[in-house]
């Protein structure tokens, strides 16, 4: 069944070509919190080390965090399996997108939200033959 996964899904984990990739060029350098798990190898047209991740579940860019996403984005080199990274308070875990469910953020007004619409003051009555 995970083999049919690859083959035919981009999104759930890795593909055959990934899996192919990483067994021939990737050294794997950790793994998150998450079970996301991190490789680099070769180099890229300017001459950095190529670095990617094989998401556990669904690929989601949002589920990196914020350690890995430096070292992802090469603003480091160090990555934090190799030191003893702290996150600082401001930095929020990750919270999966709502985006099409339930927990969606639907503002006053949209046509989503439940309720009816408060009128504004740029709201403008439409001009009917007679009046």
């Amino acid at each position: 069944m995970n083999l049919l996964k690859q083959i035919f899904t981009w999104w759930n984990g890795q593909t055959i070509g990934t899996r192919f990739h990483t067994w021939r060029f990737g050294t794997r350098v950790g793994q998150d919190e998450f079970g996301n798990v991190y490789y680099q190898g070769g180099k890229d047209s300017e001459g950095r080390t190529r670095r990617w991740v094989i998401y556990n579940g669904y690929a989601d860019a949002s589920a990196i965090p914020a350690g890995w996403h430096g070292w992802m984005h090469h603003r480091t080199d160090v990555s934090p399996a190799d030191e003893e990274y702290k996150a600082r308070e401001w930095q929020k875990s990750h919270r999966p997108n709502p985006t099409g469910t339930s927990q969606a953020y639907r503002p006053p007004g949209s046509l989503a939200a439940a309720g009816e619409r408060p009128r504004v003051t740029g709201d403008y009555d439409a001009w009917t033959p007679g009046n």
